[in-house]
Order: structure tokens, then sequence, then C-alpha cells
């Protein structure tokens, strides 16, 4: 398999998850895309604006390549736990997508310029762990992007039921809310007699 391949292949599941995650702001109001829905805060806004800086971070700093909308990220102390997380008053969600789509250009462009085995330096890893590699960086932000797009999924869920992974698509079986709640129902039923 030639290296434009695998490239082409990683690509499109990052593309995948990258899309997915913004389709679960579709149709939502302002407080809606913030609204914190878990007791850690997790909001859709600001997992599309860690995600953002997740980009410009690993794909800019690591290879030499840093894009200055990242100096915050990468910059960070520790000081301001979860600044990254969510998006304040000041930051519309049209910002807020909108450096995510230049994230998506700055690392696409990385991609496209260096081999797969180029090397590079995450400042903010431990020790060797430090020296990766396109390919693995690739593969990191893969998994980070998948991970979250899991966490959007949840919370869309809990705020007007929309699931699935995509509009028209959402890979989820064609039955009725009526069987949702059959579903959930004997999902509860078995789940407390495990427990008795």
């Amino acid at each position: 398999m030639s290296e434009q391949t695998v490239k082409a292949d990683l690509q499109r599941y990052l593309q995948v998850g990258r899309d997915a995650l913004l389709w679960k702001l579709h149709g939502l109001d302002e407080y809606g895309v913030r609204r914190p829905m878990t007791p850690t805060g997790t909001n859709l806004l600001g997992l599309v604006k860690h995600l953002a800086y997740v980009e410009l971070g690993y794909f800019g700093e690591t290879f030499g390549r840093p894009a200055d909308e990242a100096g915050p990220w990468v910059a960070d102390d520790g000081s301001r736990p979860n600044w990254d997380m969510w998006a304040t008053a000041q930051e519309s969600r049209e910002d807020v997508v909108a450096l995510y789509r230049r994230a998506w250009r700055h690392a696409d462009a990385t991609v496209e310029d260096l081999p797969l085995d180029a090397p590079g330096r995450v400042p903010w890893w431990d020790g060797e762990r430090a020296q990766v590699t396109l390919h693995r960086v690739l593969v990191h932000v893969i998994a980070e992007t998948d991970r979250h797009v899991g966490h959007a999924d949840i919370v869309r869920e809990l705020i007007d039921g929309a699931a699935g992974l995509r509009a028209g698509g959402d890979n989820l079986p064609a039955v009725d809310r009526a069987w949702w709640t059959g579903y959930r129902d004997r999902l509860e039923r078995v789940a407390r007699e495990a427990t008795s």
C-alpha cells in the first residue's frame, strides 16, 4: 500500500470524526451547544474548541509548524484547568467552528507536506514518548477525536434525543420511540436483577 493511500485512509477517518462532531451542533440554540451536561461540565461547543486546539498543537508545534492560534494551548501551564473545554460568552459558535476548520486546514497541510515517518516532538509529553512520527500523531488525533465524538453523542442524546453518526444515516436500528422506551426499560430491569 502506498504512503498516499495510507495518508488518505487516515485523513478520511479523521474527517469522519470531525464532521460527526460538527453535526452534533446542528439544530441547537446557543444554550444547547454550551450547556454543561455532565458533572465535569462536558458540553458540545467545548468539545469542538478543545479539538481545534488539539489539531493545531499536534500538527503544528510537534512538527515545527506552529500556528499562532495554538499558543495558549501549547503554553498551558495548568493554572487555568479546562479553559479549552468551554466557550466564553464572547466566543460565538461561529468563532469556535471557524477555529476548528482553520485547525483542519493547518493539520491537513502538515499531512500533505510531510511523509508519514517525519519525526516530531510533542513538547507536552514526557521522555522518549515525546519523540513521534506523523503517522503516530495521526493515529493519536484520530483516537482523541473519536473519543470526544463519543462524548458528543451522549451529550446530544441527553439534550434532545438526537443520536447516531450523522443526519440521514444515524446507524441506529429503524425503530420508533416506543421501542426505545421498552428497550431501555428492559435494560433497567436486567441491571436491577443482576444486582439482587
